[in-house]
């Protein structure tokens, strides 16, 4: 008898696939938008950096001139101690949190919100930002990580600068067991092995490896035992230059 597949093995609900959020720091988030931020400025000074198994940035915890504290993203060159400012008169310094109506453009952005208030959705890796690109009324044009330009609204917030931890992929990680604990603290599963490197009672592309013998692409509503491979997918193969293209057509 073959193994369940990971897919199936996850619909049990077991610990092994739970998101291990007790260990988590917190829900990161901007503070309650309201009339304080949207008229005026918080001053606000880091107290710490924190780092969030949760996620590969690191955090800096704030405490804000009315006694409020909670956590944002830290930008590169902040340090325990330094000074930021929250809310529509703030200052155009890394790690600020301004909406978009007051940011320059071609500056550096980072924790984009997708709807005024929501908190901030958008541009979380460490060492990633996103830049303005022109604004149109109080439509926003943004020119995400991915080289891709998206529209927000000019009440968006957004903090300033560049996520700090840029490069941490390029240290070696050496050994195996360094990235088991890696990835162990997300609860994430590893390593996972290939498909077409298990028994064919183990998997759909099993029996020889880097050999399926059979198509790969699979409709949206294949049950979960044989829901592998290209999903739904409208090609599959190497993509074919418009010249050859045109010479298979005629």
């Amino acid at each position: 008898m073959g193994k369940r597949l990971k897919q199936q093995k996850r619909g049990r609900g077991s610990p092994r696939y739970l998101s291990p959020g007790h260990r988590f720091v917190t829900n990161l988030m901007y503070r309650s938008y309201d009339d304080e931020e949207k008229t005026g400025v918080l001053n606000a000074k880091v107290v710490a950096l924190v780092d969030d198994p949760a996620r590969s940035a690191m955090l800096m915890k704030v405490v804000y001139e009315n006694n409020e504290s909670g956590y944002l993203l830290a930008p590169e060159g902040v340090s325990v101690g330094d000074q930021i400012t929250v809310g529509a008169q703030g200052k155009l310094s890394p790690g600020s949190v301004l909406p978009l109506y007051r940011v320059p453009d071609g500056a550096y952005i980072y924790n984009l919100e997708r709807n005024p208030g929501d908190g901030g959705k958008m541009v979380h890796a460490c060492g990633s930002y996103a830049s303005v690109v022109a604004k149109e009324g109080k439509i926003v044009y943004i020119k995400m990580p991915s080289k891709k330009t998206i529209t927000l609204s000019n009440e968006c917030r957004v903090q300033i600068g560049v996520i700090a931890g840029g490069g941490h992929l390029e240290k070696p990680m050496l050994k195996a067991g360094n990235q088991y604990h890696k990835m162990k603290a997300r609860n994430r599963l590893w390593p996972v092995p290939r498909g077409v490197h298990q028994s064919a009672y183990n998997h759909p592309h099993g029996g020889k490896q880097h050999h399926v013998g059979k198509p790969t692409t699979v409709a949206r509503s294949t049950p979960p035992g044989g829901k592998v491979g290209h999903i739904a997918a409208r090609s599959t193969g190497r993509r074919k230059g418009k010249k050859q293209l045109e010479s298979e057509t005629n």
